[in-house]
């Protein structure tokens, strides 16, 4: 287990707001602004509504190709370098997306957009582990996926505007200079690490697949649990939409359905936060899992904007409440030794897992009506269920045993 140096008396979350928080943010208003036009920008440049789709997909094949390179290089550069290269490529990236007249030309940039936002969250995640204390760590990490979402809120909003002023293409810079402020801002975060890395310079970087060799069990347990985390968050994103269509609710309606859970998730982030410090992991990563699996069982009932809310605001919980629960846990699980190569092998999981949830709802809606869809994700999810209570279960018996030996080793003394 990785702690950090900070200890639970000294620590104030006031002190590293900026540096831990503001890039997240910054950088997530840009991505936020972009999402929502970036299948519009691609039937501007001449796809059609499946290459439209796949270009959109192609933000999490970046995700899912750099993880593991990612991971190697921020082990090598430290998390600040990481930060600043990963915000100036991606400014890079979507100045392409702007620029470009061509299909292949969007392609590439939202492909290495994707690249380097995974870069991003691993340096952040190092870096919080870095300077929170573990008494601190759920909070901290459940704020930083909140930053994410406050990010996420606010960029359509400012995104809009643009472009009823200046057109599409203005959303795509916006994204460049909010790429190039988080960079600037992670530039003023401490380096940490330094020596550690000028020793393992001297001996030799320990490589990727020798880390997660040493930690395939894990990654084959805890690491599928982050998986079935990561369907179940990535299906509101995809089955909801669907499913809103499909009982005739128009675009605003969704969108309005859609703003008010985004709201009750931001709500919820502290709480979710504050009951893994104090309750453990598995009682908020459980319900994640859960909400979304009775969710999608109660789904085909509902058939009117008030009931498909309701069904939106249990997903919004389990996904407030969860907010970071993935890479608190990769920060419990990381060890010191290759701890960079490690998170970004946990990152791959939960990259799998967001990618694999809406391929799942594409597979059985392709041979079933959505309702059967729905069925066979939610019971999927409550196998899934009990999956991730073990093994989050596990993580906490181990937390409860590292603290409690210190403790009797001060009752001997």
């Amino acid at each position: 287990m990785t702690t950090s140096g900070a200890t639970e008396t000294e620590f104030r979350f006031r002190d590293i707001w900026l540096v831990a928080y503001g890039p997240s943010i910054v950088s997530a208003v840009g991505h936020g602004a972009i999402m929502p036009v970036l299948a519009l920008r691609a039937r501007d440049l001449g796809a059609d509504v499946s290459t439209a789709a796949a270009i959109v997909a192609l933000t999490g094949v970046g995700m899912l190709l750099a993880s593991l390179p990612a991971g190697a290089l921020v082990a090598r550069i430290g998390e600040r370098r990481a930060l600043v290269a990963a915000g100036f490529a991606d400014a890079g990236a979507m100045a392409l997306a702007a620029l470009t007249d061509s299909v292949a030309g969007l392609a590439a940039g939202v492909l290495l957009s994707g690249m380097c936002w995974t870069m991003f969250l691993i340096a952040r995640q190092g870096f919080m582990i870095d300077v929170v204390p573990i008494t601190h760590r759920a909070r901290a990490m459940s704020l930083l996926g909140g930053s994410y979402r406050v990010g996420v809120l606010v960029g359509p909003l400012i995104g809009a505007g643009l472009i009823s002023l200046t057109g599409l293409t203005s959303v795509f810079w916006l994204g460049a200079a909010m790429s190039v402020a988080a960079s600037l801002l992670a530039g003023t975060m401490p380096d940490l690490g330094e020596e550690k890395r000028a020793a393992a310079r001297e001996t030799g970087h320990v490589g990727v697949w020798s880390v997660i060799a040493g930690h395939r069990r894990l990654l084959a347990t805890l690491g599928t649990a982050v998986v079935i985390l990561g369907m179940s968050r990535s299906l509101r994103l995809s089955l909801l939409p669907l499913w809103a269509d499909h009982v005739g609710l128009s675009a605003s309606t969704t969108s309005l359905i859609f703003a008010g859970a985004a709201a009750l998730d931001v709500a919820l982030m502290w709480p979710g936060g504050w009951l893994m410090d104090t309750r453990g992991r598995m009682v908020v990563a459980v319900p994640v899992v859960l909400s979304m699996a009775i969710a999608c069982l109660l789904l085909p009932l509902a058939s009117s904007a008030l009931s498909v809310g309701l069904v939106m605001a249990l997903i919004a919980a389990g996904n407030g409440l969860g907010s970071g629960i993935v890479m608190t846990l990769g920060a419990d699980a990381a060890p010191i030794e290759g701890r960079s190569q490690f998170l970004g092998a946990w990152r791959l999981c939960g990259d799998i897992g967001n990618t694999g949830g809406p391929l799942v709802v594409s597979a059985v809606a392709a041979v079933a009506p959505l309702a059967t869809a729905c069925l066979v994700v939610g019971l999927l999810g409550l196998a899934g269920a009990g999956w991730v209570g073990y093994w989050t279960g596990r993580v906490d018996h181990d937390r409860r045993t590292a603290s409690a030996v210190p403790a009797a080793a001060g009752r001997r003394t």
